[in-house]
């Protein structure tokens, strides 16, 4: 193995095992968890002229589904499904967890097929500004 490839395999090695440890430090917060803290953390100016409707489809012991609709610096949020949703996102419970909580980044989520988002990419990255 040249020494590129091994490197390669070492940093790909400790994203891994990092991403596994953060998840085991998550165990205590649930999906429901995440979405009752986002409720305080909506910053409305970014959201002004914002129309969009997230899903979320969770799998897993605490899943379930849940739903954002936001209408020009508002939101709505609940459990179940919204008709015509903007973005999808669909991952295990634990895995959307560890995303919230900065213990798994979302893009190697999403590159190791963890996290699923269907819709639109845009309106998928507004979702961070407007809840951070």
């Amino acid at each position: 193995m040249s020494f590129g490839a091994k490197y390669i395999f070492l940093v790909a090695m400790s994203m891994w095992a990092s991403a596994t440890m953060s998840l085991a430090a998550g165990v205590d917060s649930t999906p429901q968890d995440v979405f009752d803290a986002m409720r305080s953390s909506f910053q409305p100016a970014k959201a002004k002229g914002v129309h969009a409707r997230y899903q979320w489809d969770l799998s897993g012991p605490n899943g379930g589904q849940w739903w954002i609709e936001v209408n020009d610096g508002t939101y709505r949020m609940g459990k179940g499904k919204i008709p015509d949703p903007n973005v999808t996102f669909i991952a295990k419970d634990k895995d959307w967890v560890a995303i919230c909580h900065d213990q798994l980044s979302g893009t190697w989520a999403y590159l190791t097929g963890r996290l699923k988002v269907r819709g639109d990419q845009g309106v998928a990255r507004k979702l961070g500004e407007m809840f951070p």
